[in-house]
């Protein structure tokens, strides 16, 4: 599920983005920061609740990170995603006094002023929770050190909640490959969908 949405979205972005870097940029940056992630997630306990917030392109990035904290605790871990806008009103009121929350920040200069304010914001109105930045400023808890925009970067956001996860779901004592193993619920492949021609409905 993991290496699914990594190779679904970087083949998107290299079919449709004329801009395309050079890929090993992106493989050199996830390669120096999983050792720091892995110890990062080592640190972390399991969160009564967990939010993942983000602004543009990395809001869908906060989506996907959310439904891998879902579906590698087995559900276990109330979860919710928003964009740093959107997090300000009612959504916040999610944030209980042992929630971990999770900012991804902006690349752009702009869109990050809003990012970090949401999180300095949260430090000061929950002085309790747990919260981790990750984005390029010198100030970030976890630092992506590239010149590449958010949209391209997005795999690199991600692998925060995708160790995170392994790590959880290995310590709530779950099979990390299928942590609903035996449930019938939900499995790495969809199935039983029916497809409707169009012409039909």
């Amino acid at each position: 599920m993991t290496s699914s949405f990594t190779t679904m979205l970087l083949t998107a972005l290299a079919l449709l983005d004329k801009s395309t870097p050079d890929c090993n940029i992106l493989s050199n940056e996830a390669d120096r920061l999983l050792p720091e992630l892995h110890h990062w997630a080592s640190q972390q306990p399991i969160a009564e609740r967990i939010v993942f917030v983000g602004s543009g392109a990395l809001t869908h990035i906060a989506r996907e990170s959310a439904l891998k904290i879902m579906e590698l605790t087995g559900g276990k871990t109330p979860v919710l995603w928003d964009s740093a806008l959107g997090f300000r009103h009612g959504p916040k009121s999610f944030v209980t006094p042992q929630t971990h929350v999770i900012s991804l920040i902006s690349s752009d200069p702009y869109t990050a002023c809003y990012d970090n304010d949401l999180a300095n914001e949260l430090c000061s109105q929950f002085p309790t929770i747990t919260q981790t930045t990750i984005g390029p400023g010198p100030g970030a808890d976890i630092r992506i050190k590239t010149d590449l925009p958010d949209h391209w970067n997005a795999v690199l956001y991600v692998l925060a909640a995708q160790v995170l996860s392994v790590h959880w779901s290995a310590a709530l004592g779950l099979n990390v490959d299928d942590p609903f193993a035996g449930q019938g619920t939900l499995t790495r492949v969809v199935s039983g969908v029916k497809l409707y021609p169009p012409e039909d409905a």
